[in-house]
């Protein structure tokens, strides 16, 4: 299945803006994260087509997933 994947802020550091990849059906967001190896202690939000997600959600053919890293400041 095809997927985009956004990333937003530090992720993007070394890897990329927008992506879109393929995967086995069943993909878990968990193994979209380890694959792009971003550090879980740095994950801060996930969407998947604009709603909030959780790393366990699965994954669908055309779906938009988008990886932010925990925002600090006030």
């Amino acid at each position: 299945m095809t997927i985009t994947i956004r990333l937003l802020g530090a992720f993007r550091t070394g890897r990329f803006k927008e992506k879109t990849a393929d995967f086995p059906v069943g993909t878990r967001v968990d193994e979209v994260i380890e694959r792009l190896q971003i550090p879980k202690r740095a994950l801060g939000i996930v969407l998947i087509n604009g709603l909030h997600a959780g790393v366990n959600d699965l994954l669908s053919e055309g779906d938009t997933l988008v990886i932010l890293p925990i925002l600090a400041g006030g």
